[in-house]
């Protein structure tokens, strides 16, 4: 994994008792008031250490919450804990290639097809945005049949001009489009755009107003992981931050947005954790989480979401990427105070799961980036990052996910594939 190595006092916390941790708290307090408000600093420091259960009033200590037992009445103390959930059928809806045309999913035919550019409205388009968790300013164009390659071809449908919850209830199933034209859709303007147009190991300083998108999460007030905006009030991350103990309570959590240096500034309360439901520690697979902020974030220059990508993007062996975070500048070093970028080529599936690289290790649910000489590489604390492809604008193409030690020769960074894993997020998003 790519997490910060663990802090050997956190299992010496455990052991301590109540008095112990009292003692400790007030110590806190007096080093840190002087700089904070002394309501924000008690604030701070007991949620650190404490869950409050509400309907009994009292304190349990913080571990104790999300451990799979009751300590708090009404078992209020496993209510807000990180969730499981899979995605059971394939999600109707979805953009394909580069020219993002848009299809609709048959289940009783178990096939795909395009959606005819006849009849198709902006209206369409704001709902068809609004299932795949995007709402901003949806565009939509067409594009004529003839150009595309054959899969796209095959089979079409057509929209009526009734205006239902769900664009797939206004659809009928056509041989050939009238104007011989299908409909592709863009679902945000806003998504994916960066100032920059044109300690990761062997990385190079960034600033946030580059990579808007890129997130720190905070578990206790310390940076856990990385993760990226795909919408004002989501995040993609990876499954694996979430595990261990005190990992499991929502209230640890918070998600600092809009910041090139490590802080706390700009935190969000975070609302929800949903980590897939198929994830395997062992195996590393499936390895995407999603958080739902408490409130949306306020969309600048500083803090913008990634475009998720359409499917079938087609990425080839030695496309350039970006990866970026705070993670730690050589392997078993320190965190980089300030954000890191490095540009990585992607690996060809075939190599990364050759005998002298990983192996069977690789599942579909995994793409390899970077170098097999080694020299540049996410490392601990760029987990749940982005790794991001830019085709007009900046899509998220997989997630930091494992590697075997940092930047090691035949030893790339292995990321979450997100080709694979659009039909749980657009899932999630509805949830």
């Amino acid at each position: 994994y790519k997490l910060p190595l663990p802090d050997k006092n956190n299992n010496n916390t455990k052991k301590k008792s109540i008095l112990i941790h009292l003692t400790s708290l007030l110590i806190d307090l007096v080093t840190s008031a002087v700089a904070t408000p002394l309501h924000e600093t008690v604030k701070q420091l007991i949620e650190s250490k404490y869950y409050f259960c509400s309907k009994s009033v009292k304190f349990i200590p913080l571990e104790k919450a999300c451990d799979g037992k009751e300590d708090c009445s009404g078992a209020e103390d496993e209510s807000a804990c990180v969730t499981k959930f899979g995605a059971n059928s394939t999600f109707p809806l979805r953009l394909i290639s580069t020219r993002n045309v848009l299809q609709i999913f048959r289940p009783d035919e178990n096939k795909w097809k395009s959606v005819c550019a006849d009849s198709f409205t902006q209206q369409h388009a704001e709902t068809v945005c609004k299932q795949l968790g995007h709402s901003d300013k949806p565009t939509f164009s067409t594009v004529q049949v003839g150009v595309l390659p054959s899969d796209l071809k095959m089979s079409f449908c057509m929209v009526g001009s009734s205006k239902p919850q769900t664009f797939q209830l206004t659809v009928s199933d056509l041989k050939l489009c009238s104007q011989g034209a299908v409909v592709t859709l863009t679902c945000s303007e806003e998504c994916g755009s960066s100032r920059n147009q044109d300690r990761i190991v062997g990385g190079q300083d960034a600033v946030i107003e580059n990579w808007p998108w890129q997130v720190s999460l905070q578990n206790s007030g310390q940076h856990t992981c990385g993760g990226s905006l795909v919408s004002p009030n989501w995040v993609v991350t990876a499954a694996h931050c979430f595990n261990g103990c005190g990992r499991k309570a929502l209230i640890r959590w918070k998600v600092v947005s809009g910041n090139t240096y490590l802080g706390s500034a700009g935190a969000s309360s975070v609302d929800k954790v949903i980590v897939h439901r198929e994830y395997s520690s062992g195996r590393n697979d499936y390895d995407i989480a999603m958080i739902r902020l408490q409130s949306p974030i306020t969309v600048g220059e500083s803090r913008r979401p990634v475009c998720l990508p359409p499917h079938d993007l087609g990425l080839k062996d030695g496309d350039s990427l970006v990866v970026t975070g705070w993670g730690h500048l050589t392997e078993k070093g320190n965190l980089s105070p300030k954000l890191q970028k490095a540009q990585i080529p992607l690996i060809d599936r075939a190599q990364c799961s050759s005998h002298a690289v990983y192996g069977s290790s690789v599942t579909p649910r995994m793409i390899c980036a970077g170098y097999l000489t080694g020299r540049v590489d996410a490392c601990q604390g760029d987990s749940g990052g982005p790794l991001v492809y830019s085709f007009g604008r900046w899509m998220l193409v997989g997630v930091v996910s494992w590697g075997v030690g940092c930047a090691r020769e035949n030893r790339p960074g292995v990321y979450t594939n997100m080709d694979q894993m659009l039909d749980w997020v657009h899932s999630v998003m509805q949830v």
